[in-house]
C-alpha cells in the first residue's frame, strides 16, 4: 500500500458484522411498506451475510396466510425491487415465517399464537430470546399493539433483549408525540425505543458528515463566512396514489417537512460531536433544532397544491381529481420555508427548503452555495447564484457534485462553470445501493441508537412546524390549484428567494 492510500475503516456499534441472533418480527407484514422496503431490505442483509445466525424473520397480518403463501408473495415483491438472485432467495426464504393476527385482538388470541411461534422457532433453531418488533403499521394501532405485546408477556426477556422500531409519522403535533412517547415508554425504555426515518439510513446523508468532518478541505469554510445559502430539495415526481385518506389528513409538511427535511437540515448544520455514536450526534442535531429561529409563517413560507398537467407526455390529474380528494381540497401538497440557525456558526445564512408532490422529477437534494469571492480579478460577473456550489444528491443516483468556475481550452480567457461528479455505483463498483433500511435495521438489530431520532428531536421538530400547518389549515388557499403538474411548484416559492437575491438551483 503506498502512503496516499488507505484502509478502509468501519466505524460505528454495528461496523459490517452481524448482530447477535434474533427474531424480527414485522407488524403489518402484508402492508406496501413490507413489500417495497422492509423484506427487502433484510434480503439484502442476508445476501451480504450480514443477518445473524440463526435468525428468523415473522410477519404478523390480518391476511389470512400461511407460512408458503407469505414466502411467495415476498418472492415477487423482492424480485421487483431488487436485483435478484434465486439462489440466494433459496437461502433466505426458509428464515419467513408468518402469523395471521389483527393488531387490536386480544393477547390471549392472535398475540398468544404469535409468542408460541416465535418460541417454537426459537428452540427449534436454537435463537436465543432476542427479539425486534417493527411497527409497519398505521400510527392508530401503535399503542395497542405496545399495550397488547406486554399484556401477552413478549415486551420483556430475562434471557435476551427486545427492541421496538416504529415508523413516522411519530403523533400528529408535539402533544400527540408526547402522548405517543408516553404510553410507549410505559412499556419499552427509550433505550429500546427506535423512532425510524429513513433518510437518515441513505449512503449520501451519511457521507454528509463523513465529507465534512473526515476531510480538511472542508470543515474551515463550512459557516456563515464562506456559505451565502444552503438548499435542500425533497422532490416527487408521483402524486398520492390510493394514499387520499392518509394525505388528506397529513398535507406536506406533517408527511415531509417535520421528519425528513429537518433531518437533512440537522446534518448539515450540526457542530463537530466528541465521537460518532448515538449519544454525540443526536444530542448535536437536538442543539441545531433549539437553535432554529420561530418562522414568520407569511413570510418565510410558501404552500402549493398541484393542478392538472403533462408528464411524460400523458396528462395526469390535478390534486382535487384525485380519487377520494375533496372537489375543494385545502390541502397543500408543495411546501418551500426560509429556515434562520441563531447560532454562531450559521448566523445570517438561509436554509431553504421545499418538497412537494408532481413535480418536475424525482430529485432529493443538499445543495451547499458557498458566498463570491470579495474580489474577481477575472472579467466576469457573479452573484449568489452562480457561484460554487456542493450537493449531496440522495436520489436518483446517489453522489456528489462540485461545481466551480475553469478556462475553457484555447487562446483567450473564457470562464465557464464545471462540474466535478461523485457516483457510487462508478466510484466502488456497486450496481445497486443497498436501500436505507438494510443499514438502519442493522443498527436496531445490533442495539445501535445513532441514525434514530432521539424523543426530544421529535418534540422539537413538531414545535417548528406546527404555527405553518395551524395557520394553512385555519386560512382557505385563495390561489389553489397553484401550481401545474410537471412544474417545480408555484411561482411563489421562486419569489421567496428572489426576494433575498437568490434563486433555486437548477436541478
Amino acid at each position: 500500500m503506498s502512503e496516499m492510500e488507505f484502509a478502509p475503516r468501519c466505524v460505528g456499534l454495528s461496523s459490517g458484522k452481524p448482530t447477535e441472533p434474533c427474531c424480527i418480527v414485522v407488524f403489518g407484514a402484508a402492508g406496501d411498506l413490507s413489500r417495497r422496503e422492509l423484506i427487502p431490505a433484510l434480503y439484502d442483509l442476508a445476501c451480504q451475510s450480514l443477518l445473524p445466525e440463526p435468525f428468523t424473520i415473522v410477519g404478523f397480518s390480518r391476511d389470512n396466510w400461511d407460512d408458503q403463501a407469505f414466502r411467495e408473495r415476498m418472492r415477487r415483491a423482492v424480485a421487483d425491487e431488487r436485483s435478484f438472485d434465486p439462489k440466494h432467495w433459496e437461502r433466505f426464504a426458509p428464515h419467513l415465517h408468518y402469523v395471521t393476527g389483527n393488531f387490536d385482538a386480544p393477547p390471549e388470541g392472535d398475540y398468544a399464537l404469535l409468542r408460541d411461534k416465535l418460541q417454537s422457532l426459537q428452540r427449534r433453531h436454537g435463537i436465543p430470546d432476542n427479539v425486534l418488533f417493527h411497527l409497519a403499521t398505521p400510527p392508530d394501532f401503535f399503542c395497542g399493539i405496545v399495550n397488547r405485546l406486554d399484556a401477552a408477556g413478549l415486551a420483556t426477556s430475562d434471557h435476551g433483549w427486545r427492541r421496538l422500531v416504529i415508523e413516522k409519522p411519530f403523533g400528529t403535533d408535539e402533544r400527540s408525540a408526547r402522548d405517543l412517547d408516553r404510553k410507549i415508554l410505559e412499556v419499552f425504555k427509550e433505550d429500546q425505543t427506535y423512532r425510524i426515518d429513513h433518510f437518515l439510513g441513505k449512503e449520501t446523508v451519511q457521507n454528509l458528515l463523513v465529507v465534512r468532518f473526515a476531510n480538511p478541505s472542508f470543515e474551515p469554510i463550512w459557516n456563515r463566512n464562506y456559505v451565502d445559502h444552503v438548499q435542500i430539495t425533497v422532490a416527487e415526481d408521483i402524486g398520492i396514489g390510493t394514499r387520499a385518506g392518509f394525505y388528506e389528513k397529513t398535507g406536506v409538511v406533517r408527511d415531509m417537512v417535520q421528519n425528513h427535511l429537518l433531518q437533512l437540515l440537522c446534518m448539515t448544520a450540526i457542530e463537530p460531536p466528541v465521537r460518532y455514536d448515538g449519544a454525540g450526534l443526536r444530542d448535536e442535531t437536538a442543539k441545531v433544532m433549539q437553535a432554529i429561529r420561530p418562522l414568520d409563517v407569511r413570510k418565510d413560507a410558501v404552500r402549493g397544491q398541484y393542478g392538472p398537467g403533462h408528464m411524460d407526455g400523458k396528462a395526469v390529474p390535478g390534486y382535487r381529481a384525485e380519487k377520494n380528494v375533496a372537489s375543494d381540497s385545502n390541502t397543500a401538497t408543495f411546501a418551500a420555508l426560509r429556515i434562520m440557525i441563531d447560532n454562531w456558526r450559521w448566523a445570517g445564512v438561509p436554509f431553504y427548503l421545499r418538497t412537494g408532490k408532481r413535480l418536475a422529477r424525482k430529485v432529493t437534494e443538499v445543495a451547499i452555495h458557498f458566498k463570491p469571492t470579495p474580489h474577481l480579478m477575472f472579467p466576469i460577473e457573479q452573484d449568489s447564484s452562480s457561484g460554487n456550489v456542493l450537493a449531496f444528491r440522495l436520489q436518483p443516483e446517489e453522489g456528489i457534485m462540485q461545481t466551480f468556475v475553469a478556462k475553457q481550452p484555447g487562446p483567450g480567457l473564457c470562464l465557464e462553470p464545471v462540474t466535478m461528479n461523485f457516483r457510487y455505483a462508478s466510484a466502488f463498483g456497486i450496481e445497486q445501493l443497498p436501500s436505507a433500511y438494510s443499514w438502519l435495521l442493522h443498527d436496531a438489530m445490533g442495539g445501535d441508537q445513532t441514525l434514530f431520532a432521539r424523543a426530544d428531536w421529535i418534540y422539537r421538530a413538531w414545535q417548528i412546524v406546527e404555527p405553518v400547518i395551524a395557520q394553512w389549515t385555519s386560512e382557505v388557499a385563495p390561489d389553489f390549484p397553484n401550481y401545474t403538474a410537471g412544474s417545480w411548484g408555484p411561482l411563489a416559492a421562486d419569489g421567496l428567494l428572489r426576494a433575498d437575491k437568490r434563486a433555486w438551483k437548477s436541478l
